[in-house]
């Protein structure tokens, strides 16, 4: 358990608990039978410069029913991505009311924020409630791409799905539809749950704390993507014997971020501490992977979670002081599940 301002606790599952009591200060561990553990900032470097992520390895990425993703459509929909990003922040400055249940609340305005002018075939295909099962997320796909159709040169769609539209055939417009949302939902998911951890960690914010401070520990304390998994290779035996050849490694900054070898205070919320440190030199300071192979939308999602605190401070948006513990499960990104905020100022102008 972590003590956040104002006597807010974040609630680790069991296992995530005990990864963090009981291997916090090892740096290489086994896990599983098949499995070793690495928290090591060193070792992890090591093993992630021993060879590049294969095409399963790489989660946004990976084949599509078999097919894989070439460097060459990753670009493409990284640079469309982006371009739609960069178009939603040079908006001017809105007026949302982002009360109630977080992290669903920001992740819905992300949603309209970055693709608003979609039509409701693309909207779904960001919806969370997608993570739900695979199969829901084929047939919104499936669906999606069969009534699709090509735009006229005045409809109001992103340069992302202009991109699907653009597709000749039937399977292969399903084929990008389906990288539209393995795309397209990351970035909310990830923002909408990197701001929600801050704000339960740290809000109210002092005003001399630059969001990049705040943003920093928060991924810190709780970063979304909180391990690397490479699956069994020679080349990590040759980094360290005591990895066997049979063995999967998985890389923990859940760990790292808290070393006590590692970091001042490691549990204690303390954006301040960003003043002398350099987020990107920073030993076991893996928020967005390893320098090799950065996370494909760290330069979206930084600018994105400032936006949105940009709000949250607008707003005055706190958690409401009514809960004092929020937990995190055992899911795909870390992130505290169903904070309930308020906003003292909103309901002032009722």
């Amino acid at each position: 358990m972590v003590i956040a301002p104002a006597h807010r606790a974040v609630v680790f599952a069991p296992r995530l608990e005990n990864l963090l009591r009981e291997h916090r200060d090892d740096g290489l561990f086994r896990l599983e039978p098949d499995t070793v553990g690495i928290a090591d900032p060193e070792l992890m470097d090591a093993v992630l410069r021993a060879r590049p992520a294969n095409a399963e390895e790489r989660p946004t990425f990976k084949p599509v029913l078999g097919r894989p993703v070439t460097r060459a459509e990753s670009a493409s929909l990284m640079q469309a991505l982006g371009a739609d990003v960069r178009a939603a922040l040079k908006r001017p400055a809105d007026d949302p009311d982002l009360t109630g249940a977080w992290p669903a609340v920001p992740h819905d305005y992300l949603r309209r924020f970055v693709f608003g002018p979609e039509t409701r075939r693309f909207r779904v295909l960001v919806d969370r409630r997608l993570e739900l099962t695979p199969k829901l997320t084929w047939s919104a796909v499936a669906a999606g791409a069969a009534l699709a159709r090509r735009p006229g040169p005045d409809a109001e769609l992103s340069t992302l799905a202009r991109q699907v539209l653009a597709a000749e055939t039937l399977a292969e417009r399903r084929f990008r539809m389906y990288l539209y949302r393995r795309v397209a939902a990351p970035i909310c998911f990830t923002v909408a749950a990197l701001v929600t951890n801050a704000v339960w960690l740290g809000a109210p914010f002092d005003d001399d704390v630059p969001n990049e401070w705040v943003i920093n520990e928060a991924l810190r304390l709780l970063p979304p993507s909180w391990n690397v998994l490479r699956v069994r290779s020679p080349e990590f035996t040759e980094v360290d014997a005591r990895i066997t050849p049979g063995d999967d490694v998985l890389l923990l900054p859940l760990l790292s971020h808290r070393s006590p070898a590692l970091w001042e205070a490691p549990d204690e919320w303390r954006p301040r501490r960003w003043a002398d440190l350099d987020a990107d030199r920073h030993p076991g300071y893996l928020p967005f992977g390893h320098v090799s192979e950065r996370c494909w939308g760290r330069h979206l999602v930084l600018p994105l979670a400032s936006r949105l605190l940009d709000v949250v401070r607008a707003e005055g948006l706190l958690p409401d002081p009514r809960r004092t513990r929020a937990r995190v499960e055992l899911d795909g990104l870390l992130e505290l599940a169903d904070v309930r905020m308020i906003s003292p100022r909103r309901s002032g102008r009722r």
